[in-house]
């Protein structure tokens, strides 16, 4: 029953992924949460280190989709400073925003990689559409009212996962798969 929320990588943050790690994976695009992933929750637009990660992807030719479960308007307006498609309102861990991502992209689902900071949502969505995913560590302590009770869940369900395999630790790249 654990396998469902356990990711295929575990890092502190997206900025330790590169497009060498990801080309030696086999990973052709990046599926990225916004909210705590890609900048803080509570942020109108990306840091510099957000904006100089995606232009190393974009210079790799590795396309960097949103999957954002927040609303259109806010996922569009931020997207559309960071110059990245995304896709709104994606219901993860509903296989339909996975699906539209894949789609938009044009991909097999084995060279796409997930990234976020939720295991009830970015981690269990990415596992049963069959895409690889990576948990990162939240930008910043603080949530919106919604997560923080989906916090509470995933403390549970880390621990339970940290005692069943003690290979559940954060790396510092992708060359260390959580067995």
């Amino acid at each position: 029953m654990l396998e469902r929320f356990k990711p295929t990588y575990m890092v502190e943050s997206i900025y330790q992924i590169t497009p060498g790690q990801l080309k030696k994976h086999g990973v052709s695009a990046v599926l990225t949460d916004l909210d705590n992933t890609l900048i803080a929750w509570d942020s109108p637009k990306g840091t510099e280190e957000t904006l100089r990660w995606i232009q190393t992807m974009q210079e790799h030719n590795i396309p960097v989709v949103v999957l954002s479960n927040n609303r259109r308007e806010r996922v569009g307006a931020i997207a559309r400073v960071l110059g990245l498609e995304f896709v709104p309102r994606a219901m993860k861990p509903l296989q339909k925003g996975f699906k539209q991502a894949q789609s938009l992209l044009g991909f097999p689902k084995e060279e796409l990689l997930m990234v976020g900071d939720q295991i009830m949502t970015d981690i269990t969505g990415a596992n049963k559409a069959g895409i690889r995913s990576v948990l990162v560590k939240p930008i910043v302590d603080s949530d919106a009212w919604n997560t923080r009770m989906n916090r509470f869940v995933e403390l549970k369900i880390m621990n339970e996962l940290i005692k069943h395999d003690p290979e559940m630790k954060w790396r510092a790249s992708l060359d260390e798969p959580v067995k």
